[in-house]
């Protein structure tokens, strides 16, 4: 089991440097709320206004699987909380494709996918995840579930932001929710 958590601000301009340093702080509480859920690693990336959070509980790739995982050029980012079991095959049929993995993790074949296959990716996997791809070039945030909703993902959609998380209780500790 591990903890995403994913905020996106939807129009950058609105935001002064005192209201991204809010997000940051709400973020890192946030992520507290989610310790529970992968307590090998705790970890906030930022990228301009857009954050991404994951706790980890390591299992498959336990030295270079943290997250966020990275396409090539890095402007691809993913986390993940589940397990993707078709992620060998995947990766064969991503490689015969030049598509290089610099991990053994199920994760990273979800960067490759998005990179063949965008928005479509999610019809490639099978297994129990929650997955939140933020496409840096495109400035676009992408997340989706397992068919049987077995690894949650909750979020809060206002006209200035987005956010998704593995658990209610991690939103709640956002200012004003």
């Amino acid at each position: 089991m591990c903890g995403i958590l994913a905020i996106f601000p939807k129009n950058n301009e609105k935001y002064s440097s005192d209201m991204f340093k809010q997000l940051r702080n709400s973020a890192n509480d946030m992520l507290g709320e989610l310790s529970f859920r992968g307590p090998d690693e705790n970890r906030i990336t930022i990228f301009g206004p857009t954050i991404l959070g994951h706790t980890r509980l390591s299992i498959i790739d336990l030295h270079t699987g943290s997250q966020p995982v990275y396409n090539e050029d890095r402007s691809i980012a993913v986390i993940l909380n589940g397990e993707i079991y078709n992620f060998q095959e995947l990766r064969i049929q991503l490689e015969s494709l030049g598509h290089l993995f610099s991990t053994q993790s199920d994760t990273e074949v979800i960067v490759h996918l998005y990179e063949e296959y965008g928005e479509k990716v999610f019809t490639y996997l099978n297994g129990m995840f929650a997955v939140v791809i933020y496409d840096l070039n495109k400035k676009i945030l992408l997340a989706g579930r397992d068919r049987m909703g077995e690894k949650p993902i909750v979020y809060y959609d206002s006209p200035e932001l987005l956010m998704l998380s593995s658990e209610i209780k991690a939103l709640l500790k956002y200012p004003g929710l």
